[in-house]
């Protein structure tokens, strides 16, 4: 049988077309805790983070669609690796990012050294993802444990709150902020008096508050987040442990779990966010859109995926191809300046820039829906995260 050149032509570009690494269009993954404990602080709200983020950068790159596909990895990094590898070998997905929880962050973002591809974190905070767990293909972007204990951590022993006692989630991310805000509390003065650890989604927190009320701790630091903080705060309300003079410190706490807990029991609270949508024109007017779009205004999450996403975009764009080893180097040599924040990307993959030391406002102070933070001190990002050097990412020696 006789073929014509045309036909073998045909053929071999029908079989590259169908290769996952020959893929038409970019493809973005929003890899998340959609159900769980996380649902608020990212979830679904990410996702339509990121598909503002397409729709402003005009919805195509090099001539190609970009598309956005999106998995709930229900906190498991069984099922986040599994997604992930799916994506990469058979869907063709250039970049993965959210990835809310440390344990599934830092499976993935072995994954993708293996696979050569992109992941850039937004939801997890483990301060490894850019110390000795770094890849050369890998994003730490809104925040991390070492940030928020710089904030949080280094504002409250300096005002006074110099003894410590943790309720820590029993995981890599609780782990890292523990760690992190014990160092910075010891740096500046203060002990750590002791720790608890709780599961994941804890619904009864009872016996780990007795632990840190009866330590007389100055401050109980909460080392957990979404749900797991909520509840931990209201049931430390029924302990009275801030009526009895210890303070709550959230040390991740974004403007959705304020917004779910309401004024009247969140109110004093310390946190460091990256992101406040009241803080000047830009973050107001992206706020605004993602408000009429949800019926919810933006946490750091929310806007640092935005942003994330616009970034690599950029990238791809600069650097003229979706090669993995161009766009990584387009994203550390492009600065940085969109509605969640305006900053640089070093060498470890941490984007480096500025967070913020909020306290909760008392019901009587807040003026209008959402009004919810008065800015203590601006942490700037030279002083939240550490060199490139000095992270412990084995790239950078």
């Amino acid at each position: 049988m006789k073929f014509s050149s045309w036909s073998i032509a045909f053929a071999a570009c029908a079989a590259l077309s169908a290769t996952p690494g020959y893929a038409q269009g970019v493809k973005i993954g929003i890899l998340n805790d959609q159900s769980g404990v996380y649902a608020d602080y990212g979830g679904k709200w990410s996702l339509e983070a990121a598909r503002m983020a397409v729709e402003d950068f005009g919805g195509e790159v090099l001539g190609q669609k970009i598309e956005i596909v999106t998995a709930d990895h229900q906190n498991k990094p069984d099922v986040g690796v599994s997604i992930a590898r799916k994506w990469y070998d058979v869907d063709g997905v250039d970049m993965i990012t959210e990835l809310t929880t440390s344990s599934v962050a830092l499976a993935v973002q072995e994954l993708s050294r293996e696979k050569k591809k992109i992941d850039i974190v937004v939801g997890a905070a483990t301060s490894r993802i850019t110390g000795d767990a770094c890849q050369p293909y890998g994003f730490h972007w809104a925040f991390d444990t070492h940030a928020l204990a710089v904030g949080t951590g280094g504002a409250l022993v300096k005002s006074g709150g110099d003894s410590w006692y943790f309720l820590t989630a029993d995981y890599a991310f609780g782990y890292a902020l523990e760690k992190d805000t014990s160092e910075v509390v010891q740096a500046n003065g203060g002990k750590v008096l002791g720790a608890v650890r709780h599961p994941l989604n804890s619904s009864d927190f009872s016996s780990f508050l007795l632990q840190a009320q009866s330590s007389k701790a100055k401050v109980v630091g909460l080392a957990n987040a979404g749900l797991d903080t909520t509840n931990s705060i209201k049931q430390a309300a029924e302990f009275g442990i801030v009526a009895g003079g210890q303070k709550l410190a959230g040390l991740l706490m974004t403007i959705a779990e304020v917004h779910g807990l309401g004024l009247q029991a969140a109110q004093g609270l310390v946190l460091t966010e990256a992101y406040y949508w009241d803080r000047d024109d830009k973050s107001r007017a992206f706020a605004e859109k993602f408000f009429k779009r949800t019926g919810r205004m933006p946490n750091m999450i929310h806007a640092g995926t935005y942003s994330s996403t616009l970034s690599y975009l950029k990238a791809v764009k600069a650097a003229g191809t979706k090669d993995t080893e161009a766009v990584a180097a387009k994203i550390k040599e492009l600065p940085v300046d969109d509605a969640f924040a305006t900053g640089k990307v070093l060498a470890n993959g941490r984007f480096v820039h500025d967070l913020y030391l909020f306290e909760v406002k008392k019901p009587s102070e807040s003026k209008k829906p959402w009004d919810y933070y008065k800015l203590l001190a601006t942490v700037p990002g030279d002083s939240a995260f550490p060199t490139a050097a000095a992270s412990g990412c084995p790239l950078t020696k």
